[in-house]
């Protein structure tokens, strides 16, 4: 697995469209986080649909068609420097094979945030366009609003990035070792679903894989870990980092889970290391080669995220 090419850094005056590919925003969110990014010296501009509703589908921000023109549309326009996803929920694998990819190419590259539903898009940027993309908080979440730790991290990784060339852990080894690889991988739930569909890589192979999930039973997580392992989608893994496991049941039980299912995989496991659905969370660079220390709990990137 190579490294996938960087976008620039922004600098103060930025544009940044907001943009929704899954679910509904709460409009009072949509503003704080506006207020947040306005705060940078960002020029935040929300997209057309970002607070529409599903006619039919209430969890869905309004109809496929709508959702994929407003990504496309801010990704094609020369003036946006990025694109930050406004939430998850669900709702981006019914409109990527709506985006036209050659059109997005084209259009070069720009800097894209989110994660959880936001995963399926990681994974298209990387299959697709050969982009690196950022793994963290979105304009609307409660998690980044609320959040100075996620704040921070975020901007320095937008602004200046070489301040957070290291991503420390607040946990340790699962499985201890040291092992370089490319940066890839999200919610575990799209992760599973995501495999055989069009825009998915064809395996983890070479890469430093992140994992975290939200809401899920132990015995579904079993399910999504064990589709992975019997796809053959694992196999020649270089390491996984796990994030965290908001309302996913006893840590005990799911650690119990964890080393069961990836501990076999013969490669370090690193666990909390504070990305995904839980408060403060970190930013990680998708497509950037890194060297993971899972005793040390550190993630040290060969080079920033943004160039």
């Amino acid at each position: 697995m190579k490294p996938l090419l960087r976008p620039r850094r922004l600098a103060p005056g930025a544009r940044v469209a907001v943009v929704a590919p899954s679910g509904p925003v709460p409009e009072e969110r949509l503003q704080a986080g506006l207020d947040v990014l306005r705060g940078w010296d960002l020029d935040p501009v929300v997209a057309p649909h970002v607070l529409d509703r599903h006619r039919d589908f209430g969890y869905l921000a309004g109809t496929d068609t709508d959702r994929a023109a407003d990504l496309q549309a801010a990704w094609c326009d020369p003036a946006v420097d990025a694109v930050l996803c406004a939430r998850g929920g669900y709702g981006v694998q019914r409109m990527a094979d709506l985006l036209d990819w050659d059109a997005m190419a084209a259009a070069g590259p720009k800097v894209f945030v989110g994660f959880s539903d936001i995963t399926a898009l990681h994974e298209a940027f990387a299959t697709r366009l050969g982009l690196v993309t950022l793994h963290g908080p979105m304009a609307a979440g409660i998690d980044f609003v609320k959040s100075a730790r996620a704040q921070e991290h975020l901007r320095a990784t937008l602004f200046a990035p070489e301040t957070v060339r290291t991503i420390t852990s607040g946990g340790g080894a699962l499985v201890p070792g040291r092992s370089r690889g490319v940066l890839l991988g999200g919610c575990l739930c799209l992760l599973a679903a995501e495999l055989g569909t069009p825009h998915a890589r064809p395996s983890a192979r070479g890469g430093l894989l992140c994992l975290e999930d939200t809401g899920e039973e132990t015995y579904r997580l079993d399910r999504y870990l064990t589709q992975l392992l019997r796809s053959g989608w694992l196999e020649g893994v270089h390491g996984v980092l796990l994030g965290s496991w908001e309302q996913c049941g006893p840590y005990e039980q799911l650690r119990a889970l964890l080393a069961d299912r990836l501990g076999g995989l013969g490669v370090p496991v690193a666990e909390e290391f504070g990305f995904g659905h839980g408060q403060g969370a970190l930013t990680i660079p998708f497509g950037v080669t890194a060297e993971l220390d899972a005793e040390a709990g550190t993630l040290t990137l060969d080079e920033p995220a943004l160039t």
